[in-house]
């Protein structure tokens, strides 16, 4: 696939500098890389369907994404990474009802964020350090002082987070991030450090949806899964997050010293999405057809695919609804 760029004003230019996206945005915060969503649809790269958008395709092929009823004929989520040289804003998104009520029938978002890399002081907001009312949070907001109510939590590399709908959240600056989400664009500012953009402007905040739909009270501390890697002939794989909107799994492949390749298909059920956090190798199609595949390469899998071989040293994210 190949993605939608967007330009934010805390984005960096790793997605460019480390995943060689080669868009012509500065700063380059966020990828969209597989999207059907109108914000920043992704499209196909290479093959038959080159330059055709990923919503084109599904319209032609609805059975690409498979018979579970959780797709209702939509791709269900959406995948990104996110590039945070700056602090993102303090937000919250509205849940599926929510939305659907006041957000003109759309779909609410829940997401999880995979670590691909960050500095030794990064950290990320996930809720709030005890129990608040909504006026004392609207004090705050106003005299500045909000940050010292926020829970912030220490990142490193490989970590996983899944922040449900109504979790006051932020991504904090120095953080490269993989984000697998509902297909949603909602996004209410609670508060934006009082910052600028090229204009001179402040970015809008949305207090009162906010306020509306977060979770006020005081958040457990989130804990890492317990690693458990499945081992079989050159990749081993783990379960990062399970919710009703996406299973995401860890999947590390290493063929250098088996002779057997990995084989890969999605199944009738859904379509599958591979996206490549690190490494390189090659996707073997048939024995004269292939796919060479880098670092931040996004791959779609439509149901019931024909199975691929898979050959180097690369570290995916497996994703499917």
């Amino acid at each position: 696939m190949k993605p939608t760029g967007k330009e934010y004003i805390w984005g960096g230019s790793r997605l460019n500098d480390d995943f060689s996206k080669n868009i012509d945005m500065s700063p380059l915060a966020e990828t969209w890389e597989c999207s059907t969503h109108p914000d920043g649809p992704s499209f196909a790269y290479g093959g038959i369907y080159d330059g055709k958008s990923l919503s084109e395709i599904l319209k032609e092929h609805p059975d690409f994404l498979g018979t579970h009823p959780k797709t209702k004929g939509e791709l269900p989520i959406l995948i990104k990474f996110i590039d945070a040289k700056k602090d993102l804003s303090v937000q919250v998104h509205p849940d599926d009802e929510y939305a659907q009520k006041h957000e003109n029938g759309q779909m609410g978002k829940s997401e999880m964020w995979y670590v691909l890399d960050a500095r030794s002081d990064s950290h990320l907001v996930y809720g709030l350090n005890y129990d608040m009312e909504a006026d004392t949070i609207r004090h705050s907001i106003e005299n500045g002082t909000l940050e010292k109510h926020l829970q912030k939590v220490p990142i490193k590399p490989d970590d996983v987070f899944f922040i449900k709908a109504g979790t006051i959240h932020a991504i904090g600056a120095g953080a490269l991030v993989a984000e697998i989400q509902e297909s949603s664009n909602l996004t209410y500012r609670l508060y934006d450090y009082d910052r600028v953009d090229k204009q001179g402007n402040k970015r809008q905040l949305h207090i009162d949806k906010a306020l509306a739909v977060a979770d006020l009270k005081g958040a457990v501390k989130p804990k890492q899964p317990i690693h458990s890697l499945k081992y079989s002939q050159g990749c081993a794989t783990e379960l990062l997050c399970r919710c009703k909107y996406f299973e995401v799994n860890r999947m590390l492949i290493n063929t250098e010293r088996v002779r057997q390749l990995v084989e890969y298909r999605a199944d009738e059920a859904s379509f599958r999405v591979l996206l490549c956090a690190n490494g390189c190798g090659t996707l073997f199609i048939n024995e004269t057809e292939f796919i060479k595949v880098f670092r931040g390469d996004c791959i779609f899998f439509p149901a019931d695919s024909a199975t691929v071989k898979i050959h180097g040293k690369m570290q995916f994210l497996d994703i499917r609804g």
